[in-house]
């Protein structure tokens, strides 16, 4: 077990920075195994409720960067707020790239992270979705 600040600010943000600097082991322990992260949207390949860590972390984070941003980078993500209360955190970052399509991906994002037990239970992602659909997936 981690000995690090287990509150749930500390553990989001950890996660947050861990995606930043593409730490996937930190990735991975921030999750606990049946966590859901719930994408907004309607018509987007990756709208919807993506359950358990596995599935988030393969499928879902690892299809975003794996493929939708152009060969060879990464998009930069920055931690720009956190507020916490009890067991909910809301993040916000800046997330921007070079997409596989070609356009510049540029995108402010919020989630609102439920922690407990030292670990991510739950993330309700809102972002500019048009702008996602629009650059990363060309719709």
């Amino acid at each position: 077990m981690n000995t690090a600040d287990n509150t749930p600010k500390a553990v989001v943000t950890r996660y947050v920075e861990a995606v930043a600097a593409g730490d996937l082991a930190t990735i991975t322990d921030s999750f606990a195994e049946d966590a859901v992260w719930i994408y907004p949207g309607h018509d987007l390949p990756l709208t919807g409720a993506w359950k358990g860590r596995d599935t988030i972390i393969n499928d879902f984070l690892g299809k975003a960067t794996g493929t939708l941003f152009a060969p060879g980078s990464t998009p930069t993500v920055t931690l720009t707020s956190v507020m916490a209360e009890g067991d909910k955190v809301v993040a916000e970052w800046h997330a921007e790239g070079d997409a596989a399509t070609g356009k510049r991906y540029d995108n402010r994002c919020l989630g609102i992270y439920t922690v407990r037990d030292g670990k991510i239970t739950e993330v309700r992602e809102y972002a500019d979705t048009r702008h996602v659909g629009e650059v990363l997936f060309g719709l």
